[in-house]
């Protein structure tokens, strides 16, 4: 995992590998954060390679929640940053179990939720996969000799648009 800058430049976009053996061979970062927002990619219950709670879809969300928080707080963001969740589940009766452990990390933040059942994964023991998207406020830049950065740039680029005008 990398360590983001404290720091972000505009228009720079951060990408943190997680532990996933997925992530090398399909090519995909476990979260990527561009601006204000930082996107967590499919995430399932697996710890060090190994599945957690078979067969308990409660216990999957749990893991697979707190695989996801732990990718997010490589950005310095936690659950109250959480904009959307999104939950993958294999059966529609799991979703009790599935809405009370997300309830129990997102109760206070209420984050856009979306539960959709799909046909499966790709290890087959999988029923849940999560992903989150959340909101990183912008940092404020240091101010240089013309006040805040960008004051600058802001007036060189009105300036250019009026050259060549006469009054």
């Amino acid at each position: 995992m990398t360590t983001p800058e404290p720091a972000r430049h505009q228009g720079a976009i951060e990408r943190h590998q997680g532990d996933s053996p997925w992530e090398e061979t399909i090519g995909f970062a476990r979260a990527v954060a561009a601006g204000d927002r930082v996107l967590v990619a499919g995430t399932m219950p697996l710890v060090d390679g190994v599945l957690q709670g078979e067969g308990d879809p409660y216990e999957q969300t749990r893991a697979a929640l707190g695989n996801a928080l732990t990718a997010l707080a490589d950005f310095g963001l936690d659950a109250t940053s959480v904009l959307r969740t999104r939950l993958y589940l294999t059966h529609a009766r799991d979703v009790d179990a599935v809405g009370r452990a997300h309830k129990e990390f997102f109760d206070a933040a209420r984050p856009a939720t979306t539960l959709v059942v799909v046909s499966g994964f790709v290890d087959s023991r999988v029923l849940v996969e999560v992903e989150l998207e959340a909101f990183r406020p912008a940092t404020t830049p240091p101010a240089g000799p013309d006040g805040p950065a960008g004051t600058t740039r802001a007036r060189t680029t009105q300036a250019s648009t009026t050259e060549g005008r006469t009054p």
